[in-house]
């Protein structure tokens, strides 16, 4: 089988979307790789300086698309719900929103609301970034949201006793691994819900991907991942695939999970990638979803899905060559 490429990715002209943590690694080549097949992409971040630089990056290929830069925090939900305010007022569409931003294994730290960092950033800020701009997503036919998890997720364990290590003795890949199996739980109970909703019809879908052993920004607390990067690691544009793969291939339908498809799925052409069996667990996902509504003061209006109210083609992508 040919390995899916950055030509596979169809034209994305007239598509707008959001790429959070777009200033470096996987998500400044998913950002650049969508303005160069024609999107207009959103890059969110947190940091200005880094986002600009990114987007000078950008700008100097003179993509067919469009990029501009929005400030996001996902460690504060007032931020999420402003750039949400922002965007939606200055944007009749949103046909990706790729939930990319993370952190990984820093010592213990919390968010402006005081939950843990790697759940608080990884998976709540998502959450709530999601459900503020749903109603967008919902009017937007063949609309994606797209969640970047981690192979990390097979070791995560969703802790409703202590979610954010308020009374444990705090282990940061632990915490990790639950907010990464948070991400994927998620994206398979927005696919439940979006199935329940009647959005399927319209198009709009729930996916995920993970980049696999990639060389980024995010390992700068990880000296054991920096040091093997030469035998396993991919380069940020490679890595980037997975998630361009699960954001744009008409072929990856709702509920799926892209990765590398190579040695433990480490690196490699993107595929689809297995899903662990505990991060399928319904009940689990659901009682997650009731308590990051909880948590975040955020619900989604699925009820507010109207049909004949989404704009736009469900998946007419032109093939790129």
């Amino acid at each position: 089988m040919t390995a899916w490429t950055f030509r596979d990715i169809p034209d994305q002209t007239g598509r707008t979307a959001i790429v959070t943590g777009a200033n470096t690694g996987i998500g400044l080549e998913t950002a650049r790789m969508l303005a160069l097949k024609g999107a207009t992409v959103v890059l969110a971040c947190r940091n200005p300086e880094k986002g600009e630089a990114a987007l000078a990056r950008i700008r100097a290929e003179s993509p067919a698309g469009e990029a501009t830069l929005a400030t996001l925090d996902l460690s504060d939900l007032a931020s999420v719900a402003a750039f949400a305010t922002t965007f939606a007022a200055t944007h009749p569409r949103l046909d990706l929103l790729i939930n990319n931003a993370g952190v990984m294994l820093p010592p213990l730290s919390r968010t402006k609301q005081g939950f843990e960092l790697q759940l608080g950033t990884n998976h709540l800020g998502h959450f709530a970034l999601a459900g503020r701009l749903l109603p967008l997503v919902l009017r937007t036919r063949g609309a994606r949201v797209v969640v970047v998890s981690s192979t990390a997720q097979s070791a995560g364990r969703i802790d409703f006793a202590d979610l954010n290590w308020e009374r444990r003795s705090y282990r940061a890949f632990a915490a990790y691994g639950q907010s990464k199996l948070a991400n994927m739980m998620f994206a398979l109970e927005l696919d439940r819900r979006l199935a329940a909703a009647g959005a399927a019809g319209a198009g709009v879908r729930a996916v995920a991907a993970h980049p696999g052993w990639t060389a980024t920004d995010l390992q700068r607390t990880s000296g054991f991942m920096r040091a093997f990067n030469p035998l396993f690691a991919m380069k940020p544009e490679d890595g980037a695939l997975p998630t361009l793969r699960a954001a744009t291939d008409p072929a990856a339908e709702s509920g799926s999970y892209w990765g590398p498809s190579r040695f433990l799925e480490l690196n490699g052409p993107p595929a689809r990638a297995r899903i662990p069996k505990h991060a399928r667990d319904a009940a689990v996902a659901a009682r997650l979803w009731t308590e990051s509504e909880r948590l975040t003061g955020v619900t989604f209006a699925f009820d507010a899905f109207d049909a004949s109210d989404a704009t736009g083609a469900t998946d007419g992508l032109r093939r790129a060559g």
